[in-house]
């Protein structure tokens, strides 16, 4: 796939993701969780790989950011998952893992990467890892939805050009 159709992908993921921040998250005190973010991270992980799922992270949690529905624990939690579950595909074109690595990076990575976000730009006092059961909860239901979708566009030879 060219620079140019990745670039594209990469924008519409980061665009749909946006649009749905309005209708599906979880409230959790100072920050929020959203499930259809991990559900991008696992698909841009998978279609487009590690620079373009990271990408596709940050740009979508800077429109959050921009219209209200997101919050500054979107960056470090999004884009560490992203980053992971993009490795761990590039590596082993597991889907499992993919899945995994989403949880295991925005689960638990990405929430501990919020602690100093917390503390000293939004002044919360939480515990290193308070979030930690938060995200590895919206983080999980995320990757579930993104592996049955994949494993249903994999199984139609849907998305076959593009993982081949």
């Amino acid at each position: 796939m060219n620079k140019t159709r990745k670039l594209t992908y990469t924008a519409i993921i980061a665009a749909i993701t946006t649009a749905c921040s309005t209708l599906v998250y979880i409230p959790l005190g100072f920050a929020k969780a959203f499930p259809i973010q991990h559900l991008a991270n696992v698909v841009s992980a998978v279609l487009l790989g590690p620079a373009y799922a990271v990408l596709q992270a940050f740009l979508t949690s800077t429109m959050r950011n921009l219209l209200g529905t997101g919050s500054l624990f979107a960056y470090p939690g999004s884009m560490i998952g992203a980053l992971l579950a993009s490795i761990l595909y590039a590596k082993t074109k597991n889907l499992e893992l993919t899945a995994t690595g989403e949880v295991i990076g925005t689960g638990i990575l990405g929430a501990m990467a919020t602690y100093p976000i917390g503390v000293l730009f939004l002044g919360q006092e939480a515990s290193l890892f308070g979030l930690i059961p938060a995200f590895v909860a919206s983080s999980f239901v995320g990757a579930i939805l993104a592996y049955v979708v994949l494993k249903v566009l994999v199984r139609n030879k849907a998305i076959d050009q593009v993982l081949n």
